[in-house]
């Protein structure tokens, strides 16, 4: 990075004053920032298995109390990929460990939503659909948070974003969240 800017280090230390909380997949194949077209310092960042935002959950709690609260982000965006790995597990048997009570998580979310994706044929096409609605219901979780809830009728913001980004073709998806 000094080598094409030798400013860039000292320019990243003088203070973070992002406009976007993302929340997505711990996937190594989705970074952020690279797909988002942003630099490093315009976006802040959680990540986890499969993007899920749970009130049980303090770190992802702390993560947007503090992005609300200090960082006052405008934006917020939960962004799901297709070729999830978290999702795809949660659509199968059991897989023990920790991971099985995360992924109950997003198995709620197949359960709330069984008449729709069993009417879903085509098995890649229902694990999309299971991509996209986790993603609703991840941003519906965030606009529950009373943090974000209160901040947005007081201020108009933070707004929350639904998306999905499809690894094969690079596209990114709004799903147009209106909470």
């Amino acid at each position: 990075m000094r080598a094409s800017d030798e400013d860039f280090f000292a320019n990243l230390a003088k203070e973070q004053n992002p406009e976007y909380l993302y929340i997505g997949c711990s996937d190594s194949r989705v970074p952020a920032e690279i797909f988002m077209g942003i630099k490093p310092g315009e976006v802040f960042v959680h990540r986890n298995i499969a993007n899920v935002v749970h009130p049980s959950d303090p770190n992802a709690m702390a993560v947007i109390d503090y992005a609300v609260s200090q960082l006052q982000v405008k934006h917020i965006v939960v962004c799901g990929h297709y070729l999830c790995g978290g999702v795809k597990a949660s659509m199968e048997s059991r897989v023990g460990g920790a991971l099985d009570p995360w992924l109950d998580r997003i198995r709620d979310v197949v359960s709330l939503n069984q008449e729709e994706l069993n009417g879903i044929t085509d098995e890649e096409q229902r694990y999309h659909r299971l991509v996209e609605i986790n993603v609703e219901t991840q941003c519906l979780n965030v606009a529950n948070i009373p943090i974000v809830r209160d901040s947005y009728l007081t201020s108009g913001f933070p707004m929350v974003h639904g998306w999905v980004f499809d690894i094969r073709s690079g596209e990114l998806i709004d799903l147009n969240f209106k909470p």
